[in-house]
């Protein structure tokens, strides 16, 4: 069976994007198709400055907010990246495969590194390195698919490129895995900024959906969405960012086609009404199982617990080939060990 992995990472609080991009489609199609492991990888959260107690508090809202997309632990695995030592163990490993050349070449620590300077703070080793920790998330796994978004296809890109140099230099070790993008809403953009991502670590809280924000609020970032110069409501991604993010959030939605929907509307007005009662109506269950399983954090805490044993019993076995094929030493059995098999 195909193995999937993703993950989302606890720096804000998730967003729209996160569920129009990735959630809604690893409960509704990866986890019935495949053997599928979904994180909340939370050592990513780290990569920059941060609040302790602020990260533990997103990292289990978003496990709360997985499983109230719909994701079942009884058809997948649910954990914390940082439950499972494999993912740190075998991150070290694919340094040691990986290139100065390639961290500084990725897209996303390029941004992030400028936007760290423009703010005056010092840059952490780990904002470079942190494309192979993500790769070591999913080589952990020998996972076959990683649903993500067109802003993580690089460092998706990375992990393959890491598997064949190491299964090449070291022995036959890694499954190289594949980007399996998502076919509309790849990439929801501000409604702000429909140059920009929604990003749920952005500052631009009217630009941005939350998924526990109140109907109204939806309603309001909505109608107040930037469009684009123009009256005619056209599906064109380049030159009317504005009004083709929006179509693309109501086909989404409603599981229809942004140039289908942008010939039915003869006016802004009226797409952004839609598009927001669309947005209240695909949100409206998500928060509903979210309250129910706020009530009841030892089922949330239950299933993480479970889900890193799963998960760590996956790994382990693929991290502590890595470490012999690479010229490690095993580590010496404690002396109960070694009586019990004689």
């Amino acid at each position: 069976m195909t193995r999937v992995f993703s993950g989302v990472k606890p720096t804000g609080h998730l967003t729209l994007g996160n569920y129009l991009g990735a959630m809604r489609r690893w409960a509704e199609v990866d986890q019935h198709r495949s053997e599928a492991l979904f994180c909340v990888v939370d050592l990513h959260a780290l990569t920059v400055a941060h609040d302790p107690a602020r990260v533990r508090r997103l990292s289990r809202q978003a496990a709360t907010l997985l499983l109230a997309a719909g994701v079942d632990p009884r058809l997948c695995t649910v954990f914390v990246q940082s439950h499972v030592d494999e993912h740190a163990r075998l991150s070290y490993l694919l340094e040691c495969v990986a290139t100065d050349g390639e961290m500084r070449r990725m897209i996303q620590y390029k941004e992030k590194a400028a936007r760290e300077r423009e703010r005056g703070g010092s840059l952490r080793l780990s904002l470079l390195t942190y494309p192979v920790l993500m790769a070591a998330d999913i080589l952990a796994y020998n996972a076959d698919e990683v649903p993500v978004g067109d802003d993580q296809a690089q460092h998706v890109e990375l992990a393959r490129d890491l598997a064949v140099r190491f299964n090449q230099r070291y022995g036959h070790t890694f499954v190289v895995p594949r980007a399996t993008p998502p076919q509309v809403a790849a990439r929801v953009m501000n409604l702000q900024d429909p140059a920009s991502k929604m990003g749920k670590s952005d500052d631009s809280g009217p630009g941005i959906v939350y998924l526990l924000d109140e109907p109204d609020a939806v309603r309001r970032k909505v109608m107040r969405a930037v469009t684009d110069s123009g009256r005619e409501v056209e599906y064109d991604p380049e030159g009317r960012p504005g009004i083709a993010n929006l179509l693309e959030i109501l086909a989404a939605c409603t599981n229809g086609n942004p140039e289908s929907l942008a010939s039915v509307y003869e006016s802004y007005g009226a797409l952004k009404k839609d598009t927001a009662d669309a947005v209240v109506e695909v949100l409206r269950p998500v928060q509903a199982r979210h309250r129910e399983l706020c009530a009841d954090p030892a089922y949330v805490e239950g299933v993480l617990r479970d889900g890193a044993e799963k998960a760590r019993a996956m790994a382990r076995p693929t991290v502590d080939t890595a470490y012999r094929a690479i010229g490690l030493l095993p580590p010496v059995p404690e002396p109960a060990a070694l009586n019990a098999v004689s």
